[in-house]
């Protein structure tokens, strides 16, 4: 599929954001106009929302672009390096504080059990499964590191994050609503 090996290591995250992507471009393509009577339109982002919002939204949002920009890094970098493992460490806070964060967040399901929602498996899975990929590095276990530390990328932070931008939610007010 690919013709170099630095690329063919991103292969399944972009197969995951084409399965992502394509049913929601075909939603919005045959939605025949709902989604403008959401509100959506065309204009700079409201950043007063996110200022607006409770702390623990605040931070949520600052740990997951954190983690989001150094992500792009590590993936996109020489792996091993003293500056990876650097960034790699940055990474894991910026994760864990996400993860914790989230925990904090009632929105989506405020009558549910404790206030969590689906999403929150996620969440607990990253707090469980960040230490088990740092182990899997430290005792040189590559592929399972990149497995792990990837997976969690592309669904803690890509999925996840794509997830933010539903209608309703706080990011489709931000730079839709």
């Amino acid at each position: 599929m690919f013709r170099h090996a630095r690329l063919a290591r991103f292969a399944p995250s972009i197969v995951a954001l084409v399965l992502l992507g394509v049913p929601i471009v075909a939603y919005l393509a045959a939605d025949g106009g709902r989604v403008a009577l959401l509100g959506y339109s065309l204009r700079a982002p409201d950043f007063g929302l996110l200022a607006a919002a409770p702390s623990a939204i605040q931070i949520h949002v600052a740990a997951a672009l954190t983690a989001l920009a150094i992500g792009i890094v590590l993936l996109a970098g020489v792996k091993g390096t003293r500056l990876h493992r650097a960034l790699g460490w940055t990474w894991v806070l910026a994760m864990g504080t996400t993860a914790a964060s989230s925990f904090f967040i009632h929105q989506i399901n405020p009558g549910g059990p404790a206030g969590l929602s689906l999403i929150h498996l996620l969440s607990g899975w990253t707090l469980v499964g960040l230490p088990m990929a740092v182990y899997a590095a430290r005792r040189h276990k590559v592929q399972t590191h990149r497995r792990a530390m990837t997976g969690m990328f592309v669904g803690g932070l890509i999925v996840a994050g794509a997830l933010t931008f539903l209608p309703g939610r706080l990011m489709w007010a931000v730079f839709f609503g």
